[in-house]
C-alpha cells in the first residue's frame, strides 16, 4: 500500500479542526483566536513532537509508523471506521477489530476523561491496561509500562511476586481462579492461534501454580465488586470497583471508589494527592 499524503494531511487538518479542548479531556484556556485543537495540542495528545505532526499536515516527512498511526487516531479520538481510513491513508492495513486492539472508543475516552481525581484504567479483555488516571497510578503503579505478555495483569499474577504484594493475601487463592478463568474464556473464544492461547501457552511453561489452576478447567469465575489492597504508603485498603463495558471493542473501563466514612475512603482520598503531586 502506499501513502496518500495529500489525502492524510486533509483529514488530519479536518478531524484536529472538527475538535474542541473539552472534547479530549483539555481545558480552553484564553485568546484561543480559532476553533479546533492546536497542532501542539494533537502532537502531545498523540505523544510526538509538534514538528513530527505539523511534517504529516505538510505532506512532508518519511511515511509515518503503524505505531504512530495508532497514536494519533487516539489522541484524535477517532471512531475505529475513522482510525482504520487513516491507516490506509498512510499506506498501512488496518489493525485487527474484536477484543484485540488497543484503540480506545471516543466514548469511553470522553468518560475517562472526566475521572481525573477519581482512579480509573481502561483494560482490554487480556487485563492490559491502556490508560490510567493519576489517582489509579498512585493506588497500583504505572500498569502502562509494562511490555510483551507482562501486558497482562493475569501474566503478571502467575509470574510477578510484587503484583500480588498489592492484594490482600486471603483474595489470592480466588484472583488466580479468576485470571486463569478468564484466560480460558478467551482462549476458547479467539481461537488456538490467538493472544490469549499464547499467553496460557506460555504461562504453563513458566508458572507451576498456574498449571494447577488451569487444571481446574474453571469458567465464569466472576469479579468481585469489592477489592482489597495492601498499598505500600497507606495500608489497607477496601475498595467498590464499577465497570463499563465497550462490548464492540471489549475494553472495560474500572472505576474504583470507597464508602464515605471509612478508613478507606479517607486513604483514598490521600491517594488521589498523591497522584495529584505527581502530574
Amino acid at each position: 500500500m502506499v501513502i496518500d499524503r495529500p489525502a492524510l494531511a486533509d483529514f488530519l487538518r479536518r478531524r484536529r479542526a472538527s475538535l474542541q479542548p473539552e472534547d479530549v479531556g483539555l481545558t480552553s484556556g484564553p485568546r484561543r483566536r480559532t476553533g479546533g485543537l492546536r497542532r501542539e495540542e494533537v502532537a502531545g495528545l498523540s505523544h510526538m513532537s509538534t514538528d513530527y505532526y505539523t511534517r504529516l499536515e505538510q505532506q512532508r516527512g518519511p511515511q509515518p509508523s503503524e505505531q504512530m498511526i495508532a497514536s494519533i487516531a487516539q489522541g484524535l479520538h477517532l471512531t475505529l471506521e475513522e482510525r482504520d481510513h487513516l491507516f490506509t491513508l498512510a499506506g498501512h492495513a488496518s489493525p485487527p477489530r474484536g477484543g484485540i486492539s488497543d484503540h480506545i472508543s471516543p466514548g469511553m475516552l470522553r468518560i475517562f476523561d472526566r475521572l481525573g481525581d477519581t482512579p480509573a484504567e481502561v483494560v482490554t479483555e487480556l487485563g492490559e491496561t491502556l490508560r490510567q488516571t493519576q489517582p489509579a497510578i498512585a493506588l497500583t503503579g504505572d500498569l502502562t509500562r509494562f511490555t510483551g505478555p507482562s501486558r497482562s495483569i493475569g501474566y503478571r499474577w502467575f509470574t510477578d511476586p510484587a503484583t500480588r504484594a498489592l492484594y490482600d493475601p486471603r483474595d489470592h487463592e480466588f484472583l488466580g481462579r479468576m485470571f486463569a478463568s478468564g484466560l480460558r474464556q478467551f482462549t476458547a473464544l479467539r481461537g488456538p492461534d490467538s493472544r490469549a492461547a499464547a499467553l496460557a501457552e506460555q504461562l504453563l511453561h513458566e508458572s507451576d501454580v498456574f498449571r494447577s489452576v488451569w487444571a481446574l478447567h474453571e469458567i465464569g469465575v466472576r469479579p468481585r465488586d469489592t477489592k482489597r489492597y495492601v498499598h505500600p504508603q497507606v495500608g489497607a485498603l477496601t475498595l467498590s470497583c464499577q465497570t463499563l463495558l465497550d462490548e464492540e471493542q471489549g475494553h472495560r473501563l474500572l472505576v474504583y471508589t470507597a464508602n464515605p466514612g471509612t478508613a478507606s475512603y479517607e486513604k483514598l482520598q490521600l491517594l488521589t494527592v498523591l497522584g495529584a503531586a505527581q502530574v
